[in-house]
């Protein structure tokens, strides 16, 4: 495969990596074969986060034997130096490694969150001693939030940004992108596929082709979608106008209900969590009814409390109809609970 230089951290990784999300539903055995398969096909760089169940397991089993021949990237939530401490001796652990080559702040949404973990006794203090110590090579963040991570990115103090990217989710390249590789960052693609809701590989990797600077993490659940994806880096063909014609119409279906996932929405006054709520087809797209279940089930019952403020109507940045898609969701999701005999 070919390899493409990951900002300034020099890296050389390969133009497609591995997301690690889809394994966690799967048996130990069944996921360790299908991250080995991964790096047979030629894939060098693999992405989890400690967050993702039982994900670093399973990659650390696959690769600890060709560590030198690989890039890992992981990730913690926490914000405070203990807490980061803790995961990132856990994820040592996990992966069989003694160093992370990226580390992450998973999700930084908000100023306050930045702020956090950038500040004294923030969770950077953490990963700052551990690249100190030679257990972290590169400091990173994730996030939905372009304002963001632009801000983020400026304060130098970061390596890689991850942020979704796909043919839904374009705007990243007007600024963010512009502003990382002014920085000299490099660009994580993450949800390539949309998180589930686009089907048509050969249109999102056709289009991701057109920037090749970033590099897309597509979560893998089945041997047969890194073969199909592969394929299409291997012969790799131009977006047509057939293709834009059907990522066109594939725009104006999504567009007045597809959940961005960016945050803006929140907090609720009602607290409910409207980013999962709106998220659950494609959870239920990806994932095994369980899965599905511990991820959402509360956020689910958190819809029940919706008054129909409309507060959130005002926030987003996308015009949603979200207390109606609340709903839709939350019917869906009953449906979806009874048919698998979820309780």
């Amino acid at each position: 495969m070919r390899k493409v230089r990951l900002g300034k951290t020099e890296l050389m990784v390969t133009e497609v990596g591995f997301g690690g999300i889809p394994i966690i539903p799967l048996a130990f055995d069944e996921a360790v074969g299908i991250v080995r398969h991964c790096f047979e096909r030629g894939i060098n760089f693999f992405d989890t986060a400690n967050a993702y169940g039982d994900s670093e397991k399973k990659i650390g089993e696959a690769l600890s034997g060709v560590r030198d021949q690989i890039i890992l990237a992981t990730k913690t939530g926490r914000r405070d130096a203990e807490g980061a401490a803790k995961h990132i001796a856990r994820s040592l652990e996990q992966l069989k490694t003694d160093h992370v080559d990226i580390y992450q702040f998973h999700n930084v949404g908000n100023e306050e969150a930045l702020n956090q973990i950038l500040g004294p006794g923030g969770a950077y203090e953490a990963a700052a001693r551990a690249r100190d110590e030679g257990n972290i090579r590169f400091i990173s963040f994730s996030s939905h939030d372009i304002a963001l991570s632009i801000k983020a990115c400026r304060t130098g103090r970061f390596a890689t940004v991850q942020f979704p990217f796909n043919f839904i989710e374009s705007d990243p390249a007007n600024e963010l992108h512009k502003v990382a590789q002014e920085m000299d960052m490099g660009v994580i693609g993450m949800k390539p596929l949309g998180g589930g809701l686009l089907e048509r590989a050969d249109l999102c990797f056709k289009f991701l082709q057109q920037y090749p600077y970033n590099v897309p993490i597509p979560g893998i659940a089945a041997i047969s979608e890194i073969d199909e994806i592969l394929d299409l880096y291997e012969h790799r063909e131009p977006l047509t106008e057939t293709d834009r014609r059907d990522i066109e119409t594939m725009r104006s279906e999504l567009g007045s209900h597809f959940c961005h996932r960016c945050g803006y929405c929140m907090p609720c006054e009602q607290a409910i969590q409207i980013p999962v709520v709106l998220g659950f087809r494609a959870s239920a797209r990806r994932l095994s009814p369980p899965v599905v279940q511990g991820m959402v089930k509360a956020a689910m019952a958190s819809a029940e409390n919706c008054i129909e403020c409309e507060e959130c109507l005002e926030k987003c940045p996308y015009s949603l109809p979200i207390p109606e898609l609340l709903k839709e969701n939350l019917e869906a999701y009953r449906a979806y609970a009874a048919q698998h005999g979820l309780t």
